[in-house]
């Protein structure tokens, strides 16, 4: 095991001062210890992660100096265009140090999604002609060949981060008073949908509710498409099932998911179909993944939705408050729900039991009726 601390202490001695990305469950000890020793304007969590490339870019060409991107393996997706497009050493030849959260590394047991990012984890970045090394316990020698190659290329290099490398960190979390968390807030919403009713649920442990919620309850699943992936994309994907059906279809969207790529909403605000209904769950964080902040909380969300198309919007804090939201929704088109909620999820949370293929032929059978 790495110590996070000292591997954080060895980045800072080599000039690498500024951190920006998104942050990953296998990669929490180390954006935790960042964020306890990093200046805030020296760490910078991203909308996405193209956005942390870019802005790692930025800094080195006013500063000389080598950024550090951190993110999940998923969001290698994200940072291709930069990459290859601004960092590429064919086009503005710019040093960039990625540390890149192993999610799916073949032969460990996760969760589809991951599996499939984890088996290509490496390829792409050989596709994209981006030197790595696979980070080991014996890091010192390994980040002094990394810093040195950057420097004699002048171009992204990216330290490959296995699950349980790094040593844990404490992340000291803010405060927010909401009444409810988020699994409170989705009983009492899922409790007053009606029966033919469609959910498009963001990831991670907003989904992982949503299922747990409809088994205690004896209810199946076919109404709802958890999203397992694809953060971000949860109102594209449930205003394209809108577009296909007359059911109401409700977008249970999330912070970090809304604000990573913001732009597709401009574009369903101007159509906004009348059985396209969006709810925002605002916790501030990125919760399943260790509880970084995301920027929302220095947000006005619900004037964000208006300049989108939304003629209202909402806020919820109480069972009373989602209820009369809800129903609004049901009769109106054009409206939105912000959800305020606190930070905090059951240590026993679990995952569905279906898979992906499972989830996706049961949703289109039932839309299908």
């Amino acid at each position: 095991m790495v110590d996070t601390l000292s591997f954080y202490n060895s980045l800072i001695n080599n000039s690498i001062d500024f951190f920006t990305g998104v942050p990953d469950s296998l990669l929490s000890d180390f954006c935790a210890c960042v964020k306890e020793n990093s200046p805030k304007e020296k760490n910078v969590i991203t909308a996405n992660e193209g956005n942390a490339v870019a802005m790692a870019a930025g800094y080195h060409l006013s500063t000389g100096r080598i950024g550090c991107v951190y993110m999940q393996n998923s969001g290698e997706g994200n940072a291709v265009n930069p990459l290859l497009s601004l960092c590429d050493k064919e086009v503005y030849s710019i040093p960039l140090l990625m540390i890149i959260g192993w999610r799916g590394e073949p032969g460990k047991h996760d969760e589809p999604q991951h599996v499939k990012q984890g088996k290509v984890t490496l390829s792409l970045l050989e596709a994209m002609g981006i030197k790595y090394i696979v980070l080991s316990e014996n890091y010192a020698e390994e980040l002094s060949a990394a810093i040195k190659y950057i420097k004699e290329n002048s171009e992204p290099f990216a330290l490959v981060i296995k699950k349980g490398l790094f040593s844990p960190y404490k992340i000291s979390k803010a405060k927010y008073d909401y009444p409810l968390t988020r699994e409170a807030a989705l009983k009492v919403l899922l409790g007053n949908l009606q029966k033919d009713d469609i959910i498009v649920s963001t990831t991670g442990k907003t989904s992982r509710e949503i299922f747990e919620i409809r088994e205690a309850n004896g209810e199946g699943h076919s109404n709802d498409f958890l999203t397992v992936g694809s953060m971000g994309h949860t109102a594209s994907i449930a205003y394209g099932v809108s577009i296909g059906t007359d059911k109401n279809v409700w977008c249970i969207d999330g912070d970090g998911s809304f604000i990573m790529h913001m732009g597709g909403m401009a574009v369903i605000g101007s159509k906004l179909p009348k059985n396209f209904k969006y709810i925002l769950n605002d916790n501030h964080a990125h919760e399943s993944v260790g509880g970084q902040p995301t920027c929302s909380a220095s947000l006005d969300i619900p004037a964000i939705l208006k300049a989108c198309g939304f003629k209202d919007v909402l806020v919820a804090e109480t069972e009373e408050e989602i209820k009369a939201g809800v129903n609004k929704l049901k009769d109106e088109s054009g409206v939105a729900m912000v959800l305020r909620t606190r930070q905090g999820s059951r240590e026993d949370l679990g995952r569905p039991t279906t898979t992906p293929i499972e989830n996706k032929i049961a949703l289109m059978k039932k839309l299908g009726e």
